[in-house]
């Protein structure tokens, strides 16, 4: 089986973002809707999207998207259990409809209620098109951005969307939205209003690539609305929106729906036309697996990812899908399959020295677990960019020495060395479980790192025993673990899996209270701000951010920096592959497996266009519409 991603966002989210809360004092002018007292650069001219390379595939005109059917019917339902989460959301339950903060856990779905300036499209690496904003304008420098906003934009209640309910979002986003979030508004300087239908942005000077995009694709809340409410607590009162959906009825923990807007402003925009098409969406929520496909052969909802091998190789065989009822697909996934693995918190002082952390590596037969317990469907993943052009591989080509040896300086000889060499990939067993040469290889290790065998135990030099505590929300992996657990426990490590509800384990998780948890991180095809997040010093001390394993290292920022100055396409993919080097050198992880394809199931009651698939994404349910005959 394999994790479902918790950093990759969906459509109306354009890439996985960073962390660390980010100084926003000076974020808005004093003065409702007056600039700041800075000379203005000359702007370029008005456009209908943004990319990082500016390369747009749509023109403006554009009717819709090439992936949708434009006449695609609304009505209908769709169900799932949500495949991806982001920010405070847990894939197992939910108490809050404030997924944008660090408190509590946030309720999957919660992106159809709200708009943002602009959208992505699908069959692009990073484009996104006039949602909210009609047009923007950039400064040469890409310091200056102002983004034209629709006079009909409207919240459900009616009240009109202007420019300063952009700036109050991004303001308390910065300011108290999720460090995520946070983060990733770090190079935003200022946001001001230029009367009720411009929103101005400052970028930092160096700021990163993808920072406009993400600004562009971030939620817009009532500046009304929160007057008499707190931006930054947990509740359960639905929120007001202007998206296409609003909360309808939920009971928290177990279910929650969206219901379409009849009336929403933006039905009839190009970015729209074609999706939106289910009356109503549900996401559904169960603590166990097993449980959770018994009702889906129940008929309890109607579409389903499905991430245990086992289940797909031995489950689907059932009367709905034997009598056509139910149909199964896989579908290629040509998105980065990322990281998937056992992240080690550096913060521990066990996993301190890296020839510890390379041995914990050596114990886990990846080989005997794929074969045994997963039906041979995994890859191994090697790589933090894992089924992309942006991993490494063999010794450095003439793209990266030339980038390395334009560093110079900044880095030692040593570092050079790691740059330059075969990137490290975790060991093949002989798939017999416990691979005795490796195991060897492994206590070596460990010897060298100054831990040794006494009674049994492993211990240092102070006699403190090795122990390993792996924590989990849910416990399809602890049958994947506990092969893992015995081998250790050969090495001497006295190690367990640790199983505790999704509140606590979110919470344990923001503080970096674990030894060692699994998770999957996907990045963007054009990744930026996100590296900081994942992998960034800053970002390590910073609660609630991805950098779980406690990364702080001076050669990976500066590689982060070279990601993030990259100008092409091909200079990104050389610092990416540079990137991927160093973080694989530090044996951060106990990397898994990834699949490359999305294996899903799911009733017949759907249509879905003629045309091919985006490259990007699933697409579902954003195109796919419900049959004629399907009940609401």
């Amino acid at each position: 089986m394999r994790k479902a991603p918790r950093a990759v966002l969906n459509r109306r989210q354009l890439l996985a973002l960073s962390a660390s809360l980010g100084a926003g004092a000076g974020l808005l002018a004093s003065g409702a809707g007056r600039a700041l007292a800075q000379p203005a650069p000359a702007m370029g001219p008005e456009t209908h999207g943004l990319s990082a390379f500016d390369d747009l595939k749509y023109p403006t005109d554009f009717l819709h998207f090439d992936y949708v059917e434009p006449d695609a019917p609304k009505g209908g339902m769709f169900s799932q259990i949500g495949s991806t989460a982001a920010y405070n959301q847990s894939f197992n339950t939910f108490n809050s409809l404030n997924g944008y903060i660090l408190k509590g856990d946030g309720a999957q779905g919660l992106d159809l209620t709200f708009d943002s300036l602009m959208t992505r499209a699908l069959d692009e690496p990073d484009a996104v098109y006039g949602l909210v904003a009609k047009t923007v304008s950039f400064s040469p420098d890409g310091t200056l951005y102002r983004f034209r906003l629709r006079p009909e934009a409207r919240f459900h209640d009616g009240s009109p969307l202007t420019s300063a309910d952009v700036v109050f979002s991004l303001l308390m986003l910065k300011l108290k939205g999720h460090p995520i979030i946070a983060q990733n508004l770090r190079d935003v300087t200022s946001v001001t209003a230029d009367g009720d239908d411009v929103v101005v942005v400052r970028f930092a000077a160096k700021r990163a690539r993808d920072v406009p995009l993400v600004v562009a694709s971030l939620p817009i809340f009532s500046k009304a609305y929160y007057t008499a409410k707190p931006f930054d607590e947990s509740s359960l009162e639905p929120p007001l929106g202007s998206g296409p959906y609003r909360i309808g009825r939920f009971e928290p923990g177990r279910y929650i729906e969206y219901e379409r807007v009849a009336d929403y402003w933006g039905r009839d925009l190009p970015v729209n036309v074609g999706i939106n098409n289910f009356d109503r969406q549900r996401f559904e929520y169960f603590r166990d697996r097993e449980v959770g496909f018994e009702a889906f052969k129940a008929r309890a909802y109607l579409f389903r990812e499905e991430f245990t091998s086992r289940t797909w190789a031995t489950g689907y065989d059932f009367p709905a899908l034997r009598e056509g009822k139910v149909k199964q697909e896989v579908l290629p996934d040509d998105n980065p399959s990322g990281a998937q693995g056992w992240f080690l918190n550096l913060r521990r002082p066990q996993f301190s020295d890296p020839r510890v952390r390379e041995a914990l590596s050596y114990a886990f037969d990846f080989e005997w677990t794929n074969k045994n317990l997963m039906f041979d469907a995994y890859k191994r993943t090697v790589s933090f960019f894992q089924n992309s052009d942006l991993m490494a591989e063999g010794p450095a080509a003439p793209d990266e020495i030339a980038l390395i040896e334009s560093l110079g300086s900044k880095l030692k000889p040593a570092d050079i060395e790691v740059l330059k060499a075969e990137p490290w990939s975790p060991p093949v067993s002989d798939g017999s479980g416990q691979d005795r040469t490796l195991l060897r290889k492994a206590t070596a290790l460990l010897r060298e790192a100054g831990w040794t065998i006494k009674d049994g135990q492993l211990v240092d030099a102070k006699g403190t025993h090795f122990t390993l505590e792996f924590l989990d929300d849910e416990g399809s992996l602890e049958r994947h673990t506990a092969p893992f657990i015995k081998n250790l426990k050969v090495l001497g490590i006295a190690a367990n899996f640790r199983l505790v509800d999704a509140p606590q384990y979110q919470r344990r998780l923001n503080s970096f209270d674990f030894d060692a948890t699994v998770r999957r991180f996907s990045v963007s095809t054009v990744p930026g701000e996100s590296l900081r997040n994942f992998f960034g010093s800053r970002a390590a001390a910073m609660a609630g951010s991805n950098n779980l394993s406690g990364i702080a290292d001076p050669v990976v920022d500066l590689l982060i920096e070279q990601v993030i100055a990259a100008d092409t396409r091909d200079k990104l993919k050389t610092a990416c592959k540079l990137l991927d080097r160093r973080l694989r050198a530090g044996r951060y992880w106990v990397p898994q497996w990834y699949s490359g394809a999305h294996r899903i199931a799911y009733w017949d009651v759907f249509e879905r266009p003629k045309a091919e698939r985006p490259t990007y994404a699933r697409a579902i349910p954003d195109t796919w519409w419900a049959k004629a005959d399907q009940p609401g």
